[in-house]
């Protein structure tokens, strides 16, 4: 046992649970003791040789940090009980996130924001907001940001397990027939996905808008905290496994040149450039998948006069555990008060 911080992940057999306890300790986070939790029937399982056990008011206990992915409603009812007990959580669904006493934080671009927290909260952002902000945010201090136009191509991994499940499925099931599928085989999508892409993630909004597109729009304003950002992003499903990619037309308050723009995001932290479209290098989901890194390719400018480009990342890594951990290192970082613990005797 180490000197560090007890650590709980809350969620933690589900893919974006396994990730976190994974990073854990592959980025050598300091935790003293780490706790896994989930719900009554996945109780008993392991996850990386750790035992899983139901969630309760005892997982909290003298716990310092706590990394949640689970339902909107679970984190609504649990995360505040865990925030009152001095737990600093770090919450992975949408619950918190445009609460105005509850930063939404991606640490390459707004750290600081982890010491705000009045409600002892920290909203980890949506996927899609997460891939396409790692480039925009350091062109947006360079040139300023006026109005971003995006398509969003996302893998049948960020609707969870079933996605992944019924995505084999069918593609199993149209091999067998030898054509594409008429009906969907799987809860996840109500259109078959295999062969296909849908055209709407969420459930749709007024104006015609879905919830994937509208929490885009919002958690890119208070990201980048600026509330009159123009954005619109219609969100897309498609039948790869795993990593989202954002296809970017941006307009700035001055006229962006196109070998800065490449330096500027070769040096970002959190970016890495493919961009030799000639050679046939640019981003890809397979490219991106198991990285950490958002990958950035086809940087020019569109026949509209925006500079274009297409980013690609891991949706259950910079889109959702990486970026968990990382809220975690940068709290340690930058929060003296809390001292890691000295290991048992």
């Amino acid at each position: 046992m180490r000197d560090g911080y007890v650590v709980a992940v809350v969620g933690a057999t589900g893919a974006v649970g396994r990730q976190a306890v994974g990073l854990l300790e592959a980025r050598r986070f300091p935790v003293r003791e780490l706790r896994l939790a989930a719900s009554p029937r996945s109780a008993g399982k392991r996850v990386d040789g750790h035992p899983v056990v139901a969630l309760s008011e005892e997982v909290f206990e003298g716990c310092d940090i706590a990394i949640f992915d689970v339902p909107d409603e679970v984190s609504r009812e649990w995360a505040p009980r865990a925030a009152s007990r001095g737990v600093v959580v770090i919450d992975n669904a949408a619950t918190f996130r445009l609460d105005p006493d509850v930063p939404l934080v991606i640490p390459e671009i707004n750290g600081p924001r982890v010491l705000d927290r009045p409600r002892g909260i920290i909203a980890n952002p949506n996927c899609t907001t997460a891939t396409f902000l790692m480039p925009l945010a350091p062109l947006h201090r360079r040139y300023g940001l006026r109005r971003v136009v995006a398509c969003s191509y996302q893998s049948v991994s960020g609707a969870g397990q079933a996605g992944v499940e019924q995505l084999w499925r069918e593609l199993r099931a149209a091999a067998e027939r030898g054509e594409p599928l008429e009906e969907s085989l799987g809860s996840a999508f109500s259109h078959p996905i295999v062969f296909n892409v849908i055209p709407a993630i969420g459930s749709v909004r007024d104006g015609g808008h879905t919830s994937e597109e509208l929490k885009a729009q919002a958690e890119s304003r208070k990201i980048l905290e600026h509330p009159t950002l123009e954005v619109g992003i219609t969100c897309v499903r498609v039948p790869t496994l795993l990593g989202h990619g954002v296809a970017v037309h941006a307009t700035f308050e001055q006229t962006p040149d196109l070998d800065e723009v490449r330096e500027i995001l070769r040096a970002a932290p959190g970016v890495e450039v493919v961009d030799d479209p000639r050679s046939g290098r640019y981003p890809t989901p397979l490219g991106a998948a198991g990285r950490d890194p958002a990958y950035v390719g086809r940087i020019r400018f569109d026949g509209a006069g925006n500079l274009a480009f297409f980013v690609v990342a891991d949706n259950l890594r910079k889109g959702a555990a990486l970026n968990a951990v990382q809220i975690a290192e940068t709290v340690v970082a930058l929060q003296p008060g809390l001292r890691p613990q000295p290991a048992r005797a």
